[in-house]
């Protein structure tokens, strides 16, 4: 449980760092026979910041939780 805890501790952290995922694709432009363009797009899966929020307040909770228990 200590171990869910942490793992959420630092999710959290990086969610309200980062706010968000990028990643890059590339993308046909132009394809007419033996001539091939293409382009590299960047986009971002948003994250709002009470995600991680939620997710920093469940480690630490869990991370008490535990130290209660024993």
């Amino acid at each position: 449980m200590k171990l869910v805890g942490i793992v959420l501790i630092v999710l959290g952290v990086l969610a309200l760092v980062y706010q968000g995922i990028q990643y890059t694709t590339r993308e046909k432009i132009l394809d007419i026979g033996s001539i091939k363009l293409s382009a590299d797009t960047k986009k971002t899966i948003p994250l709002p910041p009470i995600v991680g929020g939620v997710a920093l307040v469940a480690g630490v909770a869990l991370i008490v939780l535990d130290r209660k228990k024993t």
